[in-house]
């Protein structure tokens, strides 16, 4: 065989990502406050955008975006976006992309103890909270990253909006009834998780009284003994000044009363008041609101958070008629091209969160309507292929961003869980779904009647759940929920 230099065409297809690409493609991932932002240091750096206005190109002017989103029996859209071009270069597969951005939230109201109370949370914790201060991290972002490593699934939604729900001083004072029926959840799973947020760091948190407050960080301190208990659930007396009451309440001489208030004294009255509170911003804000409308649904926008983007074509024609070097004409069509490529590709986002919030809501509907309980099991891969979209855009489109309904405030990645198939044959159910009926069946036993494992497995098969018994046992582990033994040892025991 003779070697030797040879010459060969060959033809293939690539994709080049051109840096416009890459910014429109990182916009999908960004949240409304986040994109508010992005708008705010575009319209510094071009003279041809502006917020409104008069003199604007009606052009340049939004267009409803509710027709490329995708229409759907019974559901309503409506949403402003940008330039009205239909294509859509957003939807690539870029998997070696990755964009991750935190967003986090906080609420206000005030409570005041009236005991004297230092405040500090303790001189060992101090130094850790000043640097959380001086960082801004809010009380709900330090929060919701514990949550995060300790609850998954619907717990992790009920902690959630238990966690939003806090007010600035860290107490929940919201009525427990009102967030089980709003979610849609057993009464006994909010309060359970609330137990879970109530461990969380800065002890003391989430309490829904003064006393509960002290007592949480009293167990916390391993000082919750019948004295100190009796001593929080007289703080009256001790507001008053009446120590002899409190000795005979307490069952202890001067000396033990002395230490007790000492102790109660060092904790803090508000530890939500620990974070930063001049700097803290409210950046979990829904991009989407899901509504009623009569038997279907109207999806929108946020728009209260994006200023109406406009290019100023008057004032492009102006700079242009003018006399110009050549550097000056370069830079002037660059800043036409890339305001026009900005709204292009606000628009292309914009309309892409209402297709993929459309479908979830068809998907998911079943939640809108009852609940938590009920939902389904849901993919990324099923609502791409459903809108035709790469899996991608869906992960991205999906990622921080929020969707407000009656229900609640809920990261659109919630809605996507695994399944449990029907024993009937029917469609597959949320494995969400399967836990709440566990926890919901459980929590209604009889203290004389603990169901077992292969009990509650016989129950779910007949709502049509098609489960095995250590799914069964996987899942009550997941919830925090004792064996059939630990459950009647405990209730035995008044637990």
């Amino acid at each position: 065989m003779a070697l030797g230099p040879r010459l060969d065409l060959r033809q293939s297809q690539s994709l080049v990502m051109t840096p416009q690409l890459q910014q429109a493609i990182r916009l999908l991932a960004l949240s409304n406050l986040e994109i508010e932002s992005f708008i705010a240091e575009e319209l510094e750096r071009n003279p041809l955008l502006e917020t409104g206005g008069s003199d604007v190109d009606e052009a340049a002017q939004a267009e409803p975006a509710a027709e490329a989103a995708g229409e759907a029996e019974g559901i309503d859209l409506l949403v402003q976006s940008g330039d009205a071009e239909r294509d859509a270069p957003l939807d690539i597969d870029y998997d070696s992309e990755d964009f991750h951005q935190d967003s986090a939230s906080d609420s206000m109201r005030g409570l005041d103890g009236g005991l004297g109370l230092e405040g500090s949370g303790g001189s060992s914790e101090a130094a850790d909270f000043d640097t959380f201060a001086s960082e801004s991290i809010s009380l709900q972002d330090h929060l919701l990253a514990q949550a995060g490593l300790s609850l998954s699934g619907t717990d992790l939604i009920i902690a959630a909006q238990i966690i939003e729900m806090l007010d600035e001083t860290g107490y929940f004072t919201a009525p427990v009834r009102e967030l089980s029926l709003r979610l849609g959840v057993p009464l006994l799973d909010v309060e359970r998780v609330l137990a879970v947020v109530q461990s969380f760091d800065p002890s003391g948190i989430a309490a829904r009284s003064l006393a509960e407050c002290l007592a949480l960080q009293a167990k916390d301190a391993n000082r919750y003994d019948p004295a100190m208990a009796r001593l929080i659930e007289n703080l009256g007396y001790l507001a008053k000044g009446n120590l002899p009451a409190l000795k005979r309440i307490c069952c202890v001489d001067d000396e033990d009363l002395a230490d007790m208030i000492r102790e109660l004294r060092a904790y803090d009255p508000k530890p939500g008041c620990r974070f930063s509170q001049g700097d803290r911003v409210s950046t979990i804000v829904p991009d989407v609101f899901i509504a009623r409308r009569g038997h279907g649904w109207a999806i929108e926008l946020n728009s209260g958070t994006l200023p109406k983007l406009l290019v100023n074509r008057s004032y492009y024609t102006e700079l242009a008629s003018g006399p110009q070097d050549k550097p000056s004409k370069a830079w002037l069509s660059e800043c036409l091209a890339s305001a026009n490529w900005l709204m292009k590709a606000l628009d292309q986002r914009a309309r892409t969160i209402i297709k993929v919030s459309t479908e979830i809501v068809k998907q998911q509907e079943a939640f809108f309507r009852h609940g938590v309980a009920h939902l389904r099991p849901l993919t990324l891969k099923t609502v791409a292929e459903a809108i035709e979209m790469h899996e991608s855009t869906v992960s991205r489109v999906t990622s921080n961003k929020y969707l407000a309904c009656d229900r609640g405030l809920f990261e659109l990645k919630y809605f996507f869980t695994s399944g449990i198939q029907s024993s009937e044959g029917g469609d597959a159910v949320s494995a969400e779904a399967v836990k709440s009926h566990i926890k919901t069946l459980i929590g209604a036993e009889e203290p004389n009647r603990i169901l077992s494992d292969d009990q509650l497995v016989e129950m779910l098969r007949a709502k049509g759940f098609d489960i095995a018994r250590r799914t069964v046992a996987k899942y009550r582990e997941a919830l925090g929920i004792g064996s059939s033994v630990q459950r009647r040892r405990q209730k035995a025991m008044g637990g």
